[in-house]
Formats: C-alpha cells, structure tokens, sequence
C-alpha cells in the first residue's frame, strides 16, 4: 500500500496541514499510521466528513435551577477574589 505525506494529502483534499493532523490524531482518517513524528495517509482514503459544529448550530443544554445557582456562586468568589 502506497502512503501519502501530510502535504500530499492536504493538497488533494483541499485542506490544511494542520486539520489533516488533527483528523489523524482523532483516528478519522482510516488506516492512517504515524511514523516517527509524521503520519502517513493511505493514498486511497477518502476525506472524512467535517463534524465541527458551524455557526448557529450549538446544541443548548438545560441547566437545572441548581446549577445554575452553583455555576453563580463560583463565579461571584472568582471576582471577589481577585479584588
């Protein structure tokens, strides 16, 4: 099987270095394999979907009146206590 370098890769998927490192370092890139300091991209491994949430798509949690008055407290003896 023939690997392709960071670069290769980035410049066919039309990403950067970087996210290519972060996909490889999360294992969403199948059959990646690190060697040494430098991964290695199967040169048939297609690019994974973007799962980062964008824009306007943040999923709310419910806070339950508890803690939010916990989540109050800590940050009220945070400001005192750097006056």
């Amino acid at each position: 099987m023939k690997y392709l370098s960071i670069a290769q890769t980035a410049e066919r998927w039309g990403i950067s270095t970087r996210r290519i490192q972060i996909l490889c370092g999360e294992g969403r890139v199948p059959g990646a394999i690190r060697i040494g300091s430098v991964w290695g991209i199967p040169e048939d491994a297609e690019k994974p979907a973007d799962a980062r949430i964008k824009n306007g798509k943040y999923i709310k949690k419910e806070i339950h009146n508890s803690q939010r008055i916990m989540h109050n407290c800590n940050r009220s003896k945070i400001v005192h206590s750097a006056l």
